[in-house]
């Protein structure tokens, strides 16, 4: 039995494993906070985000599919989901057109990784939902568009 491991996952289980690394010295805070794109998380246009992440004018493309309910009945809680079928993905955007801040969510994607995420977001109205793909080096996107009920951005 290896012991090592129990003391470990104890020792970690109210921190989880990222406060863990943490608080071991092995992450610097400054690495986690680099990740972090504030400018593309605060912009309040669609084109200000495409443009923040470097996207500019993202072609559509099929090979994007967007798994989202037709009716979210708690725009609180939205289930959405993205799949990038096409090879080479390094990168998937959610966006939500008449959200606040467009960004919801970003994700990098490492080589040889299925490109496929899955998250939920808050929606304050009926909205189109864009996923933004970096394919190697190119942008595509495709959008679907989601009727909220109840808002979940202050409604």
């Amino acid at each position: 039995m290896n012991h090592q491991r129990r003391d470990t996952l104890k020792a970690g289980s109210g921190l989880g494993v990222f406060g863990l690394l943490v608080a071991a010295g092995m992450i610097k805070p400054e690495l986690a906070q680099a990740a972090w794109n504030k400018e593309a998380f605060e912009a309040k246009t669609l084109d200000a985000a495409f443009g923040v992440i470097g996207a500019g004018k993202p072609a559509e493309s099929g090979d994007v599919v967007i798994t989202a309910p037709d009716i979210a009945e708690n725009g609180a809680v939205v289930p959405v989901g993205v799949v990038s079928n096409i090879p080479k993905t390094e990168y998937v955007a959610i966006m939500i057109e008449k959200n606040p801040n467009m960004l919801a969510a970003s994700f990098t994607i490492p080589e040889g990784t299925v490109a496929d995420v899955q998250t939920r977001v808050k929606m304050g109205q009926t909205s189109d939902v864009y996923a933004v793909v970096k394919a190697d080096g190119k942008f595509y996107m495709s959008k679907k568009e989601v009727k909220v009920t109840l808002g979940g951005c202050g409604g």
